[in-house]
């Protein structure tokens, strides 16, 4: 039976790679994810870490944190083996798992892996026929582990309506988020990632979200999906425009930050999961960052100027030198 929603991922969650720690640093980042109130752990799949074996990992050092491959390459394992891994990791981690699948792109498939890259939509729909075809004869988990599809433009995201419990776009928008939410209808899960920097600079924010948008820019598979956004071939061009970097990494303070990842809810998203990009350029996660945007965590209330000393003084002086009104009648 397909799980028809990953309602487990709850509102709102985390996107980021962890191969720059050590897997007892990775367990540490995770215990606090969990503690911070996150409610669910993205984990990509590229030239890493097999990202099972490390959820697996991970999930032994938590209690309620759900862990999801956004996205598992399913041109790394025949259908039969990631079915078997989807029930398994499901059973494994108590039920805390989301099997993100996706296409990839076509020179992580052709150039890396040697692999004939297909047409994504046939292929994925042919993917998901064959897993639920699988023979499995090994311990399921309680309920089904829920699969979600890497969608960015129209038909994938009716595939991921049909046949899967949802769809996780990535690089996208809250605009994007609304097309999306109209295609798939109420019901399935979508759940956007979203990157995210705190830095009120525009100068530095662009550079650094340049830096990490570098891998993208040229993928067929992103810019297109741009391109039915509205933006054009020169926005992504020679670095990306502003329009673009702007548009896909939402930089600025804390505020700015909460009102974006509102702002996907607003337009139909069940769950956001945020990439929290570090203000200095380097690999890894804005653990600051997130403690800041915790869920249940009020906003940092602002601070009003105090009086300085010297204006207060100013000011007390001005008072005496000034005759009271009664001093000013009686002359």
């Amino acid at each position: 039976m397909v799980a028809r929603n990953a309602a487990i991922l709850g509102k709102l969650g985390v996107w980021t790679w962890v191969d720059m720690f050590r897997a007892p640093q990775a367990a540490e980042f995770a215990a606090e994810i969990e503690s911070l109130g996150y409610s669910a752990l993205w984990t990509p799949e590229a030239v890493g870490r097999d990202p099972f074996a490390l959820i697996s990992r991970l999930s032994a050092s938590t209690k309620k944190l759900v862990f999801a491959t956004g996205i598992a390459n399913i041109y790394a394992r025949d259908p039969m083996s990631l079915n078997a891994i989807q029930h398994t990791v499901g059973e494994i981690t108590g039920g805390r798992f989301v099997l993100g699948l996706g296409v990839s792109h076509i020179p992580l498939v052709t150039n890396v892996r040697g692999h004939e890259y297909g047409k994504p939509v046939t292929t994925m729909r042919n993917y998901l026929d064959a897993m639920a075809k699988s023979i499995y004869m090994g311990p399921r988990p309680e309920a089904e582990t829920p699969i979600v599809l890497a969608a960015l433009r129209p038909n994938m995201l009716k595939l991921a309506a049909e046949k899967t419990a949802g769809a996780h776009p990535y690089n996208v928008t809250p605009e994007h988020t609304r097309r999306a939410r109209e295609i798939m209808g109420p019901g399935p899960t979508l759940a956007p990632e979203q990157m995210v920097l705190r830095e009120t600079n525009a100068t530095k924010a662009r550079e650094v979200a340049r830096k990490n948008l570098a891998t993208y820019l040229p993928l067929p598979n992103y810019y297109e999906n741009w391109r039915w956004l509205g933006f054009e071939d020169a926005d992504w061009q020679n670095g990306g425009s502003d329009r673009l970097i702007d548009a896909i990494v939402c930089w600025g303070d804390e505020d700015r930050i909460r009102a974006h990842i509102q702002a996907h809810h607003d337009a139909g998203a069940d769950h956001v999961c945020i990439q929290p990009f570090r203000p200095d350029g380097q690999p890894g996660p804005d653990l600051e960052l997130l403690r800041a945007l915790a869920p249940g965590r009020p906003p940092a209330p602002r601070q009003t100027r105090a009086p300085s000393v010297r204006r207060a003084a100013k000011k007390k002086s001005a008072a005496k030198k000034k005759p009271s009104a009664k001093r000013a009648k009686k002359k």
